[in-house]
């Protein structure tokens, strides 16, 4: 367990205590009315910890507080970690941007576009382009996820078993190959959708490693960055320290907790997700983001060359396109205008465009529990929240976390 605690006045580095207060001041608000069970968040800048505070309950009818070390399911937090690992792998030279995911799973040689029809009876057409690791990394290899409800597509990935999890006997491998089985939404590199992608390139960095994807990770990124609370488990013994996951009731409004889908795992699962799988800390993923925000380094370990953080955290979507326009609509509760995606990471191209205060070059994600975090280089800065409210278009939380933070810099 590792401990949180501010590191500097944050009038040393350029931000107004008073103001930063407001943060937990506006969120508190919430936990009031009932609307969120609790939230814990920090800020960074210029390598120090300026604020961390963790209000209202991690088990509201327990009565167990939200503490800075509660352990919360990040969900696709999670995605950004095995863009990493990937990367790591490319830096060795053991695969290219643009190699077939086919040399690496061969399911996927003869994948099917969608053209037309329902999800009983589609008309499908053989793929012209193949996917590529990039396509995986920009979720524009034609993937889909269950759950988005917005395509017959998703429809055939729910009737394979596969909308907030996997089929129950699958592992990694087998939910790859049942991927491949069933037809992409569109042609790869044309649009981009919100995706199984980076669960794929999770099965592509064991194949292309040799070790399964938890250990691969465990060696490789969270060892290294001191992440000993971030694992696609948690020790039985520590169970209690994880928030439970709550939802709003579509009767009054009030929190509801969900049950089977909030299970915590207590050993490795038999699917290992790099696109949602890992729980883990404030303390963790600050260690992650402060280590993107060295641009590859922390405390004197280096994951990444400088030039490829850079390289991974530019939009890479064709002609600076934006999510808002290049995207297929899914559940967000911030505007994707202005925002372009690299590999791993939502990138703001035009501040103007989102109206939410942030800078050229911001780089972040989010998860599907309302959890959240931002990377700013040219204000030396990073923010992380952590909460559990599904889905996370419940309630603006990021664009206010946005607005409240960036109101703090007063230099």
């Amino acid at each position: 367990m590792s401990k949180i605690t501010v590191e500097i006045d944050p009038v040393e580095v350029g931000m107004e205590p008073m103001r930063l207060e407001r943060i937990s001041r506006h969120f508190q608000r919430y936990v009031d009315e009932g609307k969120l069970p609790g939230f814990s968040v920090l800020v960074s800048r210029a390598g120090k910890i300026v604020y961390a505070d963790a209000r209202g309950m991690r088990d509201v009818a327990a009565r167990q507080p939200m503490e800075l070390d509660t352990i919360v399911r990040i969900y696709s937090m999670t995605k950004p970690l095995t863009s990493v690992a990937a990367m790591i792998l490319y830096e060795q030279g053991l695969f290219e941007l643009t190699d077939p995911v086919y040399d690496f799973i061969p399911s996927f040689k003869d994948v099917k576009v969608f053209q037309r029809g329902s999800s009983q009876s589609p008309a499908l057409a053989p793929v012209q382009e193949p996917i590529r690791i990039w396509h995986l990394l920009t979720h524009t290899a034609g993937l889909t996820y269950g759950f988005h409800y917005a395509h017959p597509v998703d429809q055939m990935y729910r009737s394979a078993g596969f909308e907030w999890g996997s089929p129950e006997d699958f592992d990694l491998a087998q939910c790859c190959d049942g991927w491949a089985q069933i037809p992409l939404l569109f042609e790869p590199g044309s649009e981009w959708n919100y995706s199984v992608a980076t669960d794929v390139l999770g099965r592509v960095i064991e194949v292309v490693s040799g070790k399964r994807l938890d250990v691969f990770l465990q060696e490789e990124v969270l060892d290294p960055l001191g992440m000993k609370d971030t694992g696609f488990y948690v020790k039985a013994s520590e169970v209690d320290r994880v928030a439970s996951l709550y939802t709003k009731s579509p009767h009054d409004g009030s929190l509801l907790k969900l049950g089977s889908l909030a299970q915590v795992p207590t050993e490795v699962p038999k699917c290992l997700s790099g696109g949602g799988g890992l729980l883990s800390t404030l303390h963790d993923y600050h260690r992650f983001t402060q280590m993107m925000l060295n641009r590859g380094e922390l405390d004197g370990v280096r994951l990444l060359g400088s030039r490829t953080v850079d390289y991974m955290t530019i939009n890479q979507l064709p002609d600076h396109k934006d999510l808002e326009e290049f995207g297929r609509p899914i559940f967000a509760e911030s505007s994707y205008r202005g925002v372009g995606f690299g590999l791993g990471f939502a990138v703001v191209e035009d501040p103007a465009a989102g109206k939410v205060l942030s800078t050229v070059g911001e780089y972040s994600w989010g998860g599907a529990a309302s959890t959240a975090f931002w990377i700013d280089p040219d204000e030396e800065l990073n923010v992380i929240f952590m909460t559990q409210l599904m889905p996370s278009s419940t309630y603006p939380l990021r664009s206010q976390l946005g607005q409240l933070v960036y109101q703090a810099l007063v230099d």
